[in-house]
């Protein structure tokens, strides 16, 4: 995740009590998602570079390559690169000829994640592209760089609505729409206008929730990122 406009990063959530979720996210990723050189590169250069560490979860990231590879993606469009890691993941589940648009604000964190991607074997196919989110969404409509089979949103949380509002511009029926942290450990349920990541958080889930075009759920998670969770919607005409 990263910020996308001009606009202050997203704090993380705070922390929340961890009754085994550490551990348990540890014993599922170290079974079903084995260690991987270039995404291992990935984080560490992302680190060492001073990006903040909230990129998702490794069994996070492969849920967006099992989701991406069922919706059989061939163009996917991503908001919000940081470095690249979830691009990774992502772009992994393209056939050779798919090509995937993610879209950062910080030059840094792009050129980061540009280097992590070149790495991971995967330049072909990815375009990193720089500047606020909400001035390049309009140029990918005007190119017609749509329809996208895929959107993952995961940049700053008080534009999720206009996120959303352009992922779905840039869809057809059936392009699957994935928003992250949107549970906010648990403040989401709870109108506050002081934080505003949930402000915006919940007018996200309003629009969705009074859009026909979309059949949409949200669940919670919990591990390593703390209390979170993610929307998940299909575009439906």
């Amino acid at each position: 995740m990263t910020n996308t406009p001009n606009t202050p990063p997203t704090p993380p959530n705070p922390p929340t009590p961890d009754p085994g979720w550490t551990a348990t996210d540890t014993y599922l990723t170290d079974l079903l998602v084995p260690a991987d050189e270039a995404l291992t590169a990935a984080l560490a250069d992302s680190t060492a570079a001073g990006l903040p560490e909230i990129a998702v979860a490794p069994n996070q990231g492969k849920l967006l390559n099992l989701l991406a590879r069922l919706q059989g993606a061939r163009r996917i469009l991503e908001i919000g690169t940081l470095g690249g890691y979830s691009t990774i993941w992502l772009a992994r589940a393209l056939p050779e000829d798919g090509r995937l648009i993610t879209l950062e604000h910080d030059p840094r964190h792009a050129e980061v994640a540009r280097a992590n991607l070149a790495r991971a074997g995967l330049a072909d196919r990815v375009e990193v592209r720089t500047g606020p989110a909400l001035d390049t969404l309009p140029l990918l409509a005007k190119e017609g760089a749509g329809p996208f089979d895929l959107v993952f949103v995961d940049a700053d949380k008080v534009n999720n609505p206009h996120y959303v509002t352009w992922a779905l511009e840039l869809s057809r029926p059936g392009t699957l729409i994935v928003v992250d942290n949107v549970v906010r450990a648990g403040r989401v349920a709870t109108e506050d206008p002081s934080d505003p990541a949930v402000t915006g958080t919940r007018a996200m889930f309003d629009l969705v929730a009074h859009e026909p075009r979309l059949d949409a759920t949200a669940i919670q998670t919990v591990g390593t990122k703390g209390h979170d969770g993610l929307l998940l919607a299909r575009v439906t005409s």
